[in-house]
C-alpha cells in the first residue's frame, strides 16, 4: 500500500466545515478555523486530535475569500478568458526567467558540438602534411633513417658536410628525424 490515503487528507479527518488555516512552528501547534470563523488550536506536537478554542492565533491567518486563486488570469462572465485583441482588455505578459533555456544549454552544447566534429571530419577532413619541395636540379631525394646524423649521411654518400648543409639550408642537423627527406648530390647516393 503506498504512503497516502485518502484518510490522510483535512477533509476526512477534520468535523465538517473546519479546515486547517496556519500552524506555529514555535510552539508546534496547528491553528484551524470552522465555518463561522472561530479559530480553534490543537494539542502540541499533534496534527490532529483535541481542539481548543482560542481567542486569536499568535500568526496573523488571513481571511478566506472566494477567489483563492492567485495564479489564475482574470475571466469572463461565461468562463473564458479574454483575448488580447478584445476591446477594453489589457494584455497580461507573462513572465519567464529562461529556466527552460537553462535545462537545455546542456543538450544545445552537445549538439554543437557533434555539428563541429562533422563539419571537421567531413567537410574539411585532415590531410597529411604538404608534401617538401622537391630537390634541385642534379641532386636526388634520400629519407633518413634511425640512427643517421647529416655528417654521417654526406660522409656515406661521398659529399662535404659543408655542401650537404648548402642543399638542405632548412635542416636543423641536431633535430634530424627518421623519416625526413634530405637532398645529395646526384650520382654520389650508395
Amino acid at each position: 500500500m503506498g504512503r497516502w490515503t485518502q484518510y490522510d487528507e483535512d477533509d476526512y479527518r477534520l468535523p465538517e466545515g473546519m479546515k486547517r488555516v496556519g500552524y506555529d512552528s514555535d510552539s508546534g501547534r496547528y491553528y484551524f478555523r470552522d465555518g463561522a470563523g472561530v479559530v480553534y488550536e490543537g494539542g502540541q506536537g499533534a496534527e490532529f486530535g483535541e481542539m481548543t478554542r482560542v481567542s486569536g492565533a499568535p500568526v496573523a491567518i488571513p481571511e478566506e475569500s472566494s477567489d483563492d486563486d492567485l495564479e489564475a488570469a482574470p475571466s469572463r462572465a461565461d468562463g473564458y478568458k479574454p483575448l488580447a485583441t478584445e476591446s477594453g482588455t489589457t494584455s497580461r505578459r507573462l513572465y519567464t526567467d529562461g529556466a527552460s533555456y537553462r535545462t537545455m544549454f546542456p543538450f544545445f552544447l552537445l549538439v554543437a558540438v557533434v555539428l563541429l566534429l562533422i563539419w571537421r571530419l567531413v567537410v574539411h577532413p585532415t590531410s597529411s602534411p604538404p608534401p617538401p619541395p622537391p630537390c634541385p636540379d642534379k641532386t636526388t631525394p634520400y629519407w633518413v633513417k634511425s640512427g643517421d646524423s647529416c655528417w654521417e649521411i654526406s660522409r656515406v654518400h661521398g659529399c662535404s658536410l659543408e655542401r650537404f648543409k648548402e642543399l638542405n639550408r632548412k635542416v636543423d642537423c641536431d633535430r634530424l628525424m627518421p623519416g625526413r627527406r634530405v637532398c645529395l648530390p646526384a650520382g654520389k647516393i650508395a
